[in-house]
């Protein structure tokens, strides 16, 4: 159709080798005439390539929100079959820096070709994305966005944001001068996660701007001590009586929200993720709102991100904001995270 050799054609559609200005055109008027499209099953099958991607992600139990992002993950995969996708898993222990640094090694020596990273460690996601870098692996950012990074994309909520629209949300339920408490579980190596910190950031200057005239205190917990961190509440409850609203900027709002509960406790609580056991508390009155993220989106598209950056060489837009889902026990029936 375009008058030229088929040579001429595989070096065009393929981006190899040098051909005129004139056979160019010839050939791209015929691709958009046609509305070529080419079968990349086939040049899949045909290359006998397998692309090997690995998703960095801290480790869960069934129903937690992780697992409700490797729901997205495991979709992605399987819709990814055809063409020789695979992922490989790796997990570190969310509450401690060092298993995620431990991994880094692993991943440098390992044969893939893309890498998703959840960023709960900034330095040392930076200092894994420079080694990405180095060896030129596309990778993938979910959780949060960190700057000066070279990812091919990030998706999850803009954390600052988020946090902003939370301080709306409790200063609405309390008196300007009230006194509120940020609940957080401690972790060993760095003392918060990248995404919780940029969502205090969001929640301390809504009220700034507010003229907020109540003081934050901070409640340190513990991940899995159940009993300590039953006594830490107790006290600091009992010290300030008059504290009966707060935040967690994480999705164990359930941990808290079932303390409150079983005390008999009114008090309003903010927390984030629709996870079936924050919806519990959600649904009791123990939470009042949740902030959400669709983490099934988030797994699904970030595979779907290098999928597309490798096989289909197609440009991904860096930076993909999920929504800000606010939501209440009135309307959490009609919610839903479907692909």
């Amino acid at each position: 159709m375009s008058g030229v050799s088929t040579g001429t054609v595989d070096r065009i559609l393929h981006n190899r080798g040098k051909v005129s200005e004139e056979a160019q055109k010839k050939v791209e008027n015929v691709l958009k005439e046609i509305d070529y499209h080419p079968n990349l099953i086939a040049r899949s099958l045909a290359l006998k390539k397998n692309y090997h991607f690995i998703t960095l992600i801290p480790s869960f139990a069934k129903g937690e929100y992780w697992d409700k992002l490797c729901e997205g993950i495991d979709k992605a995969e399987q819709e990814l079959f055809s063409y020789n996708v695979e992922i490989e898993r790796m997990c570190f222990n969310q509450y401690d820096k060092s298993s995620f640094d431990a991994l880094i090694p692993r991943i440098e020596k390992a044969d893939c070709q893309g890498v998703v990273i959840a960023t709960q460690f900034r330095d040392s996601v930076v200092k894994l994305a420079a080694r990405l870098d180095q060896l030129q692996i596309p990778y993938v950012l979910i959780d949060a966005f960190i700057e000066n990074t070279h990812c091919v994309a990030y998706y999850g909520t803009n954390s600052y944001d988020s946090g902003y629209i939370a301080g709306r949300l409790l200063y609405e339920q309390i008196r300007p001068d009230e006194n509120i408490a940020i609940f957080r579980f401690i972790r060993k190596g760095e003392m918060q996660v990248t995404q919780v910190t940029k969502r205090e950031e969001g929640f301390r200057s809504y009220l700034a701007e507010r003229n907020y005239g109540g003081r934050i205190y901070s409640v340190q917990l513990h991940a899995d001590e159940t009993e300590k961190n039953r006594s830490i509440l107790d006290a600091f409850l009992e010290e300030h009586r008059e504290v009966n609203a707060g935040i967690i900027f994480n999705s164990r709002a359930h941990l808290l929200g079932n303390y409150f509960h079983d005390k008999g406790e009114t008090f309003k609580l903010i927390g984030y993720d629709v996870i079936d056991r924050n919806v519990e508390c959600l649904n009791d009155g123990s939470i009042t709102h949740l902030i959400a993220q669709r983490p099934e989106v988030q797994g699904f598209n970030c595979i779907r991100a290098l999928f597309r950056h490798l096989v289909l060489q197609e440009k991904v837009e860096q930076i993909n904001y999920m929504p800000i889902d606010i939501l209440m026990k009135e309307n959490i029936k009609y919610y839903n995270n479907y692909i």
